[in-house]
């Protein structure tokens, strides 16, 4: 008797191993809420979910796809942590000016929703398909985005297949989420966030270039030199190796000082040779900076390096400026 009353229970399982418990339907072996054939279109399934979030179960694997449920409340006040709907299908599903807070969305299809005006204040995103959802307006503070968007996930694993037209399709629709995002965090001043997608959105665009291209490698240069001018900390710490090498070039080749030539001399003792190449060090800050005191001058092929150095410096101390003032005044 027991066997025949559990071959009716919905037989979806849950992340955690537990199974619905629901009944199924006459024609299914998942219930109403596991089964995507049952249209939930209709205006009752608003108040269904609702009257089911107040039973504190978790409504995981729920398919909604075309859902209306425009101005839902699924906050849960009974406790800080909020609904868990994972891996749920709200494809197209309408979340209009819906009360989503800190909701449990990991691994849910979100793809083409309407979230516009909702609330999603500290919900949980990651894993999520984002491609096409509708978030004019839609509170995105303290949200939980996760490393990557599910889209870059799959181009990742694309690319390790050596399936590339697949993974340029992956990039392709990652860069559309990303850039998505980018722009609704701006328009509410989430300005942080919106730096981080940016650069994840031109990272998606440069995989989609051909490999050796010199476009990509361009791309690639200006990604490691100041993240797309997202981190004015990478323009700080190229600056510094950079003149830590020129600090050594100079020290291995020589330079002038007081009209004597130093540099590295191996009949000198190691603290000698440090106090060399500190003057070594000094001039670099000095030539990277373009000062010029005078103190030390080059000599023979310690010119070309003080030039490019100085060129360099030029070119580099403008940039981390203009980096350092976007990233203040965005």
């Amino acid at each position: 008797m027991n066997q025949t009353a559990d071959s009716n229970l919905c037989t979806y399982v849950r992340r955690d191993g537990s199974q619905c418990g629901e009944v199924c339907q006459q024609v299914s072996t998942l219930c109403y809420w596991h089964d995507a054939a049952i249209d939930k279109s209709g205006p009752e399934v608003k108040a269904k979910l609702e009257a089911w979030a107040k039973t504190d179960q978790p409504m995981d694997g729920f398919q909604l796809k075309e859902a209306d449920l425009a101005n839902i409340n699924l906050v849960n006040r009974g406790s800080k942590s909020g609904y868990s709907f994972l891996d749920a299908d709200l494809y197209r599903a309408n979340l209009s000016h819906s009360h989503l807070f800190s909701l449990d969305l990991r691994g849910s299809s979100l793809m083409k929703a309407n979230l516009s005006g909702s609330n999603m204040h500290c919900a949980n995103l990651q894993g999520c398909n984002l491609l096409g959802v509708d978030i004019t307006r839609c509170r995105l503070e303290n949200i939980q985005w996760g490393q990557a968007v599910l889209q870059e996930s799959k181009a990742e694993q694309a690319f390790a297949d050596k399936n590339r037209p697949q993974a340029n399709i992956f990039c392709q629709e990652a860069e559309e989420v990303y850039r998505n995002i980018r722009k609704s965090c701006e328009k509410q001043g989430v300005f942080e966030t919106a730096g981080l997608f940016f650069h994840r959105e031109m990272i998606m665009r440069r995989y989609q270039m051909p490999m050796s291209s010199f476009p990509r490698f361009v791309s690639k240069m200006v990604d490691l030199f100041c993240g797309y001018g997202e981190v004015p900390v990478r323009v700080v710490i190229f600056s510094l190796v950079l003149i830590f090498l020129c600090s050594l070039a100079h020290f291995s080749l020589g330079v002038s000082s007081g009209g004597e030539l130093i540099g590295f001399d191996a009949a000198r003792s190691w603290g000698d040779n440090f106090l060399v190449w500190a003057n070594c060090f000094y001039y670099s800050v000095v030539t990277f900076t373009t000062l010029g005191y005078g103190d030390i001058t080059p000599v023979g092929v310690s010119k070309i390096i003080a030039a490019l150095e100085a060129f360099s410096g030029s070119f580099t101390m403008a940039l981390f400026v203009v980096v350092f003032v976007k990233k203040m005044t965005r």
